[in-house]
């Protein structure tokens, strides 16, 4: 019997041809009977197809229809008859027709062939028949079998009723075997009917107790698993020929979704035993891959399916039950995971959003807030639940997943939904709040419903710290309002205890009072000062709130500072004319009136005067001209006597009129001592004399300005003495101005300027020294520059020293700053020519010592490497003096020194200069000797010495040796030293005979030689 058939479409009866490559055939006894048998399972199957279209999906798995195998066979021909008959009797039955066959044989042909031949044929003739009828009695058995199993299964209203042992009667019953093909086919049938009758269509889920009925039902017909898994893989072609013979897309995922579910379902049925008994991959080409996504995506969608289950008042049992589920359903402990934990965050969010709908009524009341507190206390409730569960002993036995619920991945996981959360949180902080307190049980919820909710640290603090303020400003009124406050003993413990009472930080408590405090500062000085009830009161707030003197301070500057800074703005813009009796009064009031320490109010004045101060500056920088320049500072300095000193002496409550002279102090009596020793240098320069005016100009000028207020920290020290230097230039040289055809005229001016120079030394924050410094450099470069052209050629004179002297006295510069600059002009003259003498070698060791005896620091005026130059070329002249001496302290150690060298290298440079000496030597005086020089002979000869004792040589060679001899002979008469004219016998290589010889004949030698000479020429 084919299998496939029983799935096979009445409209396509014929497409067996087709499905071919997808069937397993089994051989069948009877053509006759196959094709009874696949008629009737295809009008089964038909009925199976309608009742499953008709079927709605239930919510839990009902028994599969009662039509599910069609209905019952009826029984034809012998069948009834072998349906009546045991085995034995059927046996005891086939045995008597035989018998019976035989014997009438037997009787008809002793009858009708009158012969014995012919009985016995004729029993042997009805002997077959009767043979051929028990056969047949026999082979229905079977098929009757088949059919009596069709009907007790089509019988039962509930398929899963089938039991084991009714089968195993149906199988003793007939005698057959379960592995006979008949019956094997018909249970395959049932088999494949039932499992496709269980199996749910492609748009529908599994209910998730499938897998049981099946093997439940498996195990009740009796069947082998490889002939179960083979319907199984039958299912599987027919889906997958539907969904190749469907054209509409819907359909085909309808039939790919079916065809995943029935691999999940196999794949539970039959377990570890799956993998070969059910070939996905090589009958339908299928990867591994897809097969484990068929079972994961099932699984997944059983385990959601089971977690439907899970409310807010899950227990233990409960999730014991969903672990058993997870592991049958085969599903990962991480897909679990995430499930479990999606299916709580769902039902949080449930909360969630209907607490949002509530909190966002437009009928919204208090009730309503008290239904999104109860809401958020589900919501809390749940989580203490689950991390309760999550402890629990046997928290292993629990689904994966149990835990702090989170919005992570959800609906409320985003921007756009964290100012609804904002709003949640803001609820039930508030409702926390509500009775003017905060319990330890709402600390520890709020705690909760901030992770929950995702909410960061800071914002939630934000939004805490927000409505804590609140109440605490509230209680804090109501405090003082009911005099609770003024009347406790201890200030800071009552507030401390209502700080301790809404957990709020009393650092935060401190901020709010101070801005209490200066909200009532604020309103204290709306009139523009602060009278004595307004002092009590502030006196009176701060010691409620215990205000530290140092925040009252800061208050005051702030606010009441604030005021007198716009005072002392209109003072200043009122400019130098505008400054009159009624701005006067309006800084004396604000100065006094906003009771401000002095301290602050010049500091406020300070920061607006140099705000000027620096607009002045910045004029004078962007000026064309030294005298533009000039014209912004004074400016500046008017600005500064006429309105800025009056308006010090109206904060300081000074009369501008008079200026008391004060006591002197013993403590100041240093700083008079110093100012003795700086008068000195006053006195010198005579451009500091003038900026000291003197008592007739000092009271035609007027009340000097201010000094308090510098822009000594606003500027860098090099560019207010360039601001300086320049007044101290425009005083110098006057005013330029022009006049037609391009002239210029220069106006003078008197001494006032420099006056006035002393008050811009003053307002730039210049200090004695730096004054002194300024003026004393600028005297100096106009000195420096005249005596440069007077000494140019270095030398110094006495008319040069009378006309630098009158220089000086005209300069007005100190003569010790004088000398130091005629100094310094000698000086780089004298290395100039000191350093062209060396480069031409006119510059000797001995001239050199002169000049250091007379201080000359030749180190600064020689370079190292013409130091060095010098030095060889000295070593070089002691080589090539002719005087044959050569002492080494003297070269290796007082030359260096006197040169500034190292010693170490010009050692090496006078043992280089002597090798090289020594052999050019030797030369040379054979050379002078066929030149008949006796004079240069010795010289050279000396020279070899002199080489030899910086660097001992041995005997040196030459192709003549006779003239060797000339050479000692020569050296010999000019009556050397003993030591030298042994050194020269032992350089030259003569020996003692030869030497002895040559002194014997003495200048005899020589005489011949020249007398040859003499006639030669």
């Amino acid at each position: 019997m084919n299998p496939s058939t029983l799935f096979a479409s009445p409209s396509t009866p014929h497409r067996s041809v087709i499905y071919s490559p997808f069937l397993s055939p089994l051989p069948l006894r009877s053509t006759t009977h196959s094709k009874k048998l696949t008629l009737q399972r295809r009008r089964s199957r038909a009925s199976i197809n309608f009742s499953a279209d008709d079927q709605s999906a239930p919510s839990t798995s009902p028994p599969p229809p009662n039509n599910v195998f069609g209905d019952k066979r009826e029984l034809t021909g012998i069948q009834p008859l072998v349906a009546k008959l045991s085995p034995p009797a059927r046996l005891a039955t086939s045995a008597l027709i035989l018998g019976a066959a035989i014997a009438a044989g037997y009787g008809l042909g002793s009858r009708f062939g009158k012969s014995q031949t012919a009985a016995l044929g004729g029993a042997v003739v009805l002997g077959a028949a009767g043979g051929a009828a028990g056969y047949a009695l026999n082979a229905c058995a079977p098929d009757v079998a088949a059919a009596d199993l069709h009907n007790y299964v089509a019988g039962h209203g509930d398929p899963r009723a089938v039991k084991k042992d009714d089968i195993e009667k149906i199988v003793k019953k007939y005698g057959v075997s379960k592995q006979d093909e008949a019956f094997n086919a018909e249970l395959c049938g049932i088999y494949c009917q039932f499992v496709s009758s269980v199996l749910p269509p492609g748009g529908e889920e599994l209910k998730g107790d499938e897998v049981d009925t099946i093997i439940n039902f498996k195990k009740a017909l009796g069947m082998d698993d490889p002939d179960a898994a083979a319907m199984h893989m039958e299912i599987g072609r027919r889906i997958f020929r539907q969904r190749l013979e469907t054209g509409d897309r819907d359909a085909g995922i309808e039939e790919r979704r079916a065809f995943q579910k029935l691999i999940y379902v196999s794949t539970l049925v039959f377990g570890e035993a799956s993998s070969f008994l059910l070939p996905w991959k090589r009958v339908f080409k299928v990867t591994d891959s897809q097969v484990e996504i068929s079972i994961r995506d099932n699984a997944q969608r059983l385990y959601a399916s089971k977690l439907k289950s899970v409310g807010r008042d899950i227990d233990a049992e409960h999730l014991v039950s969903l672990r058993k589920a997870q592991r049958s359903y085969q599903l990962s402990e991480e897909l679990a995971m995430d499930l479990f934990r999606e299916r709580t965050r769902k039902l949080v969010e449930e909360n969630i959003s209907s607490a949002l709908s509530i909190l966002k009524s437009r009928t919204r009341s208090v009730r309503s807030v008290t239904e999104v507190v109860k809401e958020l206390d589900k919501i809390i409730a749940f989580n203490n639940l689950l991390i309760s569960l999550k402890n629990h002993p046997n928290a292993a036995q629990f689904a994966p997943g149990v835990g702090p619920v989170s919005l992570l991945d959800g609906e409320y996981d985003g921007d756009r939904k964290m100012d609804d959360l904002n709003l949640l949180y803001r609820a039930y902080v508030t409702d926390s709040l509500s009775n003017g307190r905060m319990e330890e049980n709402k600390l520890a919820a709020l705690n909760q419903l901030k992770n929950i909710f995702g909410l960061g640290n800071r914002q939630a603090e934000a939004i805490t710290l927000d409505i804590t303020s609140k109440v605490y400003r509230k209680r804090l009124s109501q405090a003082v309002t009911g005099g609770d406050l003024e009347t406790a003993d201890s200030k800071a413990t009552f507030l401390q205890n209502l700080c301790d009472e809404l957990h709020f930080d009393p650092q935060k408590a401190s901020e709010i009072h101070e801005e209490i405090y200066r909200q009532k500062l604020e309103q204290c000085v709306a009139d523009g000062e602060l009278d004595e009830n307004d002092v009590s009161a502030l006196l009176r707030l701060r010691v409620m709130l215990c205000i530290p003197q140092q925040t009252v301070e800061a208050a005051h500057s702030d606010i009441c500072g604030s005021l007198f800074e716009k005072a002392v703005k209109d003072a200043i813009s009122a400019g130098v004319d505008g400054y009159d009796a009624d701005v006067k009064k309006s800084v004396q009031k604000a100065a006094h009136g906003l009771r401000l320490t002095k301290e602050v109010a010049m500091s406020i004045a300070s920061k607006a005067v140099r705000k000027i101060f620096i607009n002045y500056i910045k004029r004078a920088r962007a000026a064309g001209s030294r005298t533009e320049s000039a014209k912004e500072l004074k400016k500046m300095i008017a600005f500064n006597t006429l309105v800025v000193t009056e308006l010090l002496a109206d904060i300081k409550g000074d009369s501008s009129d008079t200026s008391p002279e004060e006591p002197v102090k013993e403590e100041d009596k240093p700083v008079e001592d110093k100012q003795v020793e700086e008068d000195e240098e006053w006195e010198s320069i005579q451009s500091l004399r003038k900026i000291r005016p003197g008592n007739e100009l000092a009271a035609k000028l007027g009340k000097p300005g201010q000094t308090e207020i510098t822009l000594k920290d606003d500027l860098p020290e090099r560019e207010r003495t360039d601001l300086y230097k320049t007044y101290l230039l425009f005083c110098l040289t006057g005013e330029v101005k022009k006049i037609p055809f391009g002239a210029q005229i220069t106006t003078k001016k008197d001494d006032s300027e420099f006056v006035l120079l002393n008050q811009l030394g003053g307002i730039l924050g210049l200090s004695t020294k730096e004054i002194v410094e300024v003026h004393r450099s600028l005297a100096e470069q106009a000195f420096r520059q005249q005596a440069e052209v007077i000494l140019a050629d270095g030398q110094l004179t006495k008319a040069r020293v009378e006309q630098l002297d009158q220089l000086q006295k005209q300069v007005g510069l100190p003569p010790q700053y004088a000398q130091k600059i005629i100094k310094s002009i000698t000086t780089t003259k004298m290395a100039a020519a000191i350093e062209t003498a060396v480069g031409q070698g006119r510059l000797t060791i001995k001239q050199i010592r002169e000049l250091k005896e007379a201080g000359v620091e030749l180190d600064n005026m020689i370079s190292e490497s013409l130091r060095e130059n010098l030095f060889k070329k000295t070593v070089d002249d002691i080589f090539s003096s002719g005087t044959g001496e050569f002492t080494e302290e003297e070269v290796y150690e007082k030359i260096p020194s006197d040169l500034s060298i190292n010693a170490e290298k010009a050692k090496s440079v006078v043992i280089e200069l002597a090798r090289t000496r020594l052999a050019n030597s030797l030369v040379q005086a054979v050379s002078l000797l066929r030149q008949r020089n006796r004079q240069g002979v010795v010289s050279s000869l000396n020279d070899l010495l002199a080489c030899d004792k910086a660097v001992p040589s041995k005997p040196l060679s030459w192709e003549v040796p006779e003239e060797l001899a000339d050479l000692y002979a020569i050296y010999l008469n000019s009556e050397p030293a003993p030591e030298k004219l042994s050194r020269v016998q032992y350089l030259l290589g003569i020996d003692d005979s030869t030497a002895d010889a040559l002194r014997e004949m003495g200048d005899r030698t020589i005489s011949v030689g020249e007398e040859e000479e003499k006639f030669v020429f």
